[in-house]
Order: structure tokens, then sequence, then C-alpha cells
């Protein structure tokens, strides 16, 4: 498969679970202002929502306070910022527009109906006006958009470098909601345990759409239980686990290298993450602080991003000793003639 070809397949993926992602955030933290009214009136409730992006600098030179407004702007339709819901199906339907000769012509057609959906006109009167509708409707279609590549698409190189790209971004947003509820969201002590508390766990939970299966694996809410279930759970989709050892299987799909061996360093990488994730536990996460594991979770995966870009898809530099090598040495040869 052609370097170009298999980077487009490879973000056009890591894009769509990005507008996902952002859309199932907003939809989680509209349905939690239902269920606690006290949060309209306080003036930093949407704050969280621009702290999991780690761009606060750029949202306050640009946007000023965290309102709801500024706050669904910033993550819906601000083209000039490059992790909005408009930019990212911008460039997936980019992505996917040089590459339609090779995907199935109904997930291009789904995603450019998305994205014009989006970036249409009057669209954002519409998602003001009716958010919950708004919202579902983008995270139904990226939905739509994936089952159709799962019954679609033939499960070669083209495949398997969307399942690389789908779960790497999907681990990094799990740890990074998960992150930001720990620390940021519940500041207080005096909010442990309380009705308030259970609201926030249970919108986290509902964020990563994990509220369901949680409560039939747990019942009870508990913060130490739902890190283990969005952590280290084998079986839910959206856990950082599930999504690295997918991400894992993929990559040796591609590599055609044996399970449990290594033969390049992105290879390597891969094979520490997965260990840390398969033989690590709750309780040594707790005790070793769920903050500082899960910014080393993150650095681990940027890191992957990046070796899998430098593996891939990096034009690699020709110097010029490697470029006239041969014909030094075949000038060199003929003068010994």
């Amino acid at each position: 498969m052609l370097s170009r070809v298999a980077n487009s397949i490879y973000w056009m993926n890591r894009y769509l679970e990005r507008a996902e992602n952002a859309a199932r955030m907003i939809e989680s933290q509209l349905h939690m202002m239902l269920d606690l009214p006290s949060l309209r009136e306080d003036p930093e409730a949407w704050k969280p929502l621009v702290d999991i992006t780690g761009d606060e600098e750029y949202f306050t030179e640009k946007l000023g306070a965290p309102t709801r407004e500024n706050v669904m702007f910033f993550h819906t339709f601000d083209g000039s910022y490059a992790h909005s819901i408009k930019s990212c199906l911008t460039a997936a339907r980019e992505n996917a527009r040089s590459i339609r000769e090779v995907i199935p012509s109904e997930i291009w057609e789904k995603i450019n109906k998305l994205y014009l959906d989006v970036a249409g006109m009057g669209t954002s009167i519409r998602a003001f006006k009716d958010p919950h509708k708004f919202y579902s409707d983008i995270k139904m279609a990226c939905h739509l958009i994936m089952g159709i590549a799962y019954t679609t698409m033939s499960r070669g190189e083209g495949w398997h470098f969307a399942q690389l790209g789908r779960y790497l971004e999907r681990a990094d947003k799990t740890s990074r909601i998960l992150d930001v509820k720990y620390f940021i969201i519940l500041p207080r002590l005096d909010y442990v345990g309380s009705s308030m508390d259970s609201v926030q766990w249970s919108a986290l939970l509902k964020s990563t759409s994990s509220f369901e299966m949680y409560r039939k694996r747990f019942n009870l809410i508990s913060p130490e239980n739902i890190v283990d279930f969005l952590v280290f759970d084998r079986e839910f989709p959206r856990s950082i686990l599930f999504c690295v050892n997918q991400a894992e299987q993929a990559l040796y799909k591609i590599m055609g290298t044996p399970v449990g061996t290594f033969n390049n360093d992105l290879e390597k990488q891969f094979g520490k993450l997965s260990g840390k994730l398969n033989y690590t536990n709750v309780t040594e996460v707790m005790n070793f602080g769920l903050h500082q594991f899960l910014d080393g979770v993150q650095s681990d995966l940027n890191e992957l991003g990046e070796a899998v870009h430098e593996n891939f898809f990096a034009i690699k530099q020709v110097t010029d000793s490697n470029r006239y090598g041969n014909q030094s040495h075949n000038q060199s040869q003929s003068q010994y003639q």
C-alpha cells in the first residue's frame, strides 16, 4: 500500500474519532446540566471542557470566559482551532476524498454528508436551538460510518491502518476525560460521596458510552471501580487497555511480526505500553497516583503517534552522499580500470 494512502486512512479515522469524542463530551455536559440545575448558575461549569484540551490559553485569548455558548463554539465551529468538530470533519473529508478509489463509496458519501451537516449555512443556529439532537446526530453519524467500514472494508492493510488510528485516538481521549474528571471537575473534598459526586461520575461514564456496561458490571458508582473499568477492562471497547491491545494487534498485522516479539523501535514502544497496562492493576495505580499514571500513558500514546508517523508516513530526506553514492562509486571504479 502506498504511504500516502495509508496516511489518509489512518488520519481519516483519527479525525472521525476525535470529532465523535468532542460531540460526546458536549452531549454529556448538557445532560449533566439537566441533572444538576445548580450548575447553570456556575460560571465555571463549562471550564473543564476547555481544560481537557490543554488549549486554555488559546481559548481565553480568542473567546474569553468559558460560557456555554463560547465552549460549544470552540469545540464545534471554530475553524481556526484544529481540534474542533468542524476542523476534524474537514480534515476527515479531505483525507477520504483523496482515497475515494480505495474506500467504499458509502463511507465517502456519509463523511461528506456529515461535513455538510456541520459546516453548512445556519448550522450553528440549529445547534444552539436544539443542542441535544445536534450532538447526538453527529455521534450517531460517526457510528454509522464506522459500521459501514466494519461491514464493507476488506481486512487488508487499509483496514489495519484504520484500526490503528481509531484505537490510538480513542485511548488518548479516554485517558484525558478520566484525568480531567479526577483532578478538575471535582476539586472540593466535601463533594466526595455526595449526590453531585455521583452525578459527575455518571456523566464521565456517559461521555465514554460506558454507563450501562459499567452498571451491569459493578452496579454501584465507585471512583476506584470506574478507573478499573475505563483503564483495565479487557472487553469494553473504550477502555484504555482494550484500545492499546487492538492498536497493537493492528500493527502486528501491518508489519507481519509474530505477536509478543518486536523487530523495530515502534513495536518495542507498543510492547512497553501494552505490558504496563496488562500487568498493572487499579490498586497499584491509585497508590502511585492516577494523574501521574494517566499523564505517563498520554505521553506514551503521543510518542507512539509520532513513531507511527516516522515509520510509515514521514518523507525520508535523501542526503547528497546517499543520492550520489552509486555515481561516485562507479566513477572511482572507472579510474582504477
